[in-house]
């Protein structure tokens, strides 16, 4: 990864020192850049109700359908190196321009997609726009933690995923309305509706006009992030943080060595339960529901991961964030148990609930993951970002769903809950401060 500027604490910026100016100064800038929080979110989800409109539109296996969303974080392993590089030579604003106006080509490309039909175009389609919200990851994250005073990046950055969740609770309503409610496979009953190759036609044009809409809100908001002068960050403080990296090692850090499989192994959970989680409740001995129907219920599983950040961040200022992740491990465990071996609504809302003790997992191991990283923050934070690349191997769970039936493959969700417990108890704590290198 690049160097990344650290937060704004030079001597002499105008803004320095007077926490309600830069707060001010800034406020538009964090109003904007949540819109692109909220974008990704909200296309990351579409595929929640894109990939079981696929798998009857070309009759896939429920590891083909899975490879779809493994493509989707392949992209984040490929896209995350080459995005820095690209952030290096022409600046976090242009990239967001650029990252956006991918987005916009990979929406584009679903179009003749869906007029064909032909999944290798969907697989090149879904890679381009993953391709182009790892970019805006990659910007915007460091961006809205450096921009503002460093004592509130926290804070700034729990605020913007809040719009995240925004995006991912609407997204399912959206994609039920416009792709399952407007096809054949989406508004029958169960999950084994054989289509002809005229409803299978048709339903796969349906896909068209929620695409087309995506494209133009992105090259919508390519041209007002484009135009909006939002606040440049210095160089100075760069050029002296690479000096200071220098005379530390990442591998010294047990939470962020541990923290990155962390993020790798919670991504196979999160992604498993929300790409499977329509399929799931539609089948006769779950809740015997069409795959519309189904795509409701998904809104309440990102729903309850709104809620749950709230509840969260309000919980961590009176217990400490280890505990906090502990305690949500053990109960997305126990709930996902419940979802494999029960049936009808109990394991329905089991694995509903799955999204309240999720909510909180990501932001608290990529903050533990950094926590006292100092002058190596921006490279650990990119290697935690890398790590989303984790959700790709949700592929493992459809291949164990065709072997062994699709609840017996949460079993795989619980081991890596299970994981995350370890992380919490062991692997996030710091090593001994008495250890630590002087403060730069």
């Amino acid at each position: 990864m690049p160097d990344m500027p650290q937060p704004l604490q030079t001597a002499g910026s105008p803004v320095a020192g007077n926490h309600v100016g830069i707060h001010d100064h800034y406020r538009p800038a964090l109003t904007l850049l949540a819109s692109l929080f909220f974008i990704w979110g909200f296309i990351t989800v579409i595929n929640n109700t894109l990939l079981p409109h696929l798998r009857a539109v070309f009759s896939l296996s429920y590891t083909q359908t899975t490879l779809l969303e493994s493509v989707w974080f392949i992209a984040y392993f490929f896209a995350s190196l080459p995005s820095a590089w690209l952030i290096e030579r022409i600046g976090y604003q242009r990239s967001m321009v650029v990252g956006l106006l991918v987005m916009a080509a990979g929406a584009l490309i679903m179009i003749p997609a869906a007029r064909i039909p032909s999944y290798g175009v969907v697989l090149t389609a879904l890679f381009v726009i993953a391709s182009g919200i790892t970019l805006l990851q990659v910007a915007a994250n460091p961006y809205v933690a450096v921009v503002g005073p460093p004592e509130t990046a926290s804070a700034r950055l729990n605020l913007v995923q809040a719009f995240n969740s925004l995006g991912t609770t609407l997204a399912p309503l959206f994609g039920g309305y416009l792709i399952l409610g407007r096809s054949t496979s989406g508004t029958a009953l169960g999950d084994a509706h054989v289509l002809t190759a005229a409803e299978r036609l048709a339903d796969a044009r349906s896909v068209q006009l929620p695409y087309l809409i995506v494209a133009l809100v992105l090259v919508l908001l390519a041209v007002v992030i484009g135009r909006f002068p939002l606040p440049a960050m210095g160089v100075a403080t760069s050029r002296v943080s690479r000096l200071e990296r220098s005379r530390h090692s990442l591998w010294a850090h047990r939470n962020l060595v541990f923290g990155v499989p962390a993020i790798f192994i919670y991504l196979i959970a999160e992604i498993g339960v929300s790409n499977l989680f329509i399929n799931f409740v539609s089948q006769p001995a779950i809740g015997n529901l069409s795959h519309e129907q189904a795509s409701h219920y998904l809104f309440l599983l990102w729903g309850g991961m709104m809620v749950g950040r709230f509840l969260g961040s309000m919980a961590m200022r009176l217990v400490p964030a280890e505990k906090v992740l502990a305690f949500v491990s053990i109960g997305a465990c126990v709930v996902v148990l419940i979802a494999s071996f029960a049936t009808g609504h109990v394991a329905m809302w089991a694995l509903i609930s799955v999204g309240l003790f999720h909510s909180i997992m990501f932001p608290t191991i990529f903050t533990l993951g950094i926590r006292d990283l100092g002058p190596l923050t921006e490279e650990g934070s990119g290697l935690l970002i890398m790590a989303i690349a984790g959700g790709a191997l949700v592929v493992v769970q459809g291949a164990m769903a065709d072997s062994f039936g699709l609840q017996a493959s949460f079993l795989l969700t619980a081991s890596c809950e299970l994981y995350v417990l370890f992380y919490a108890l062991w692997g996030a704590r710091p090593r001994d401060r008495r250890e630590a290198p002087p403060p730069g």
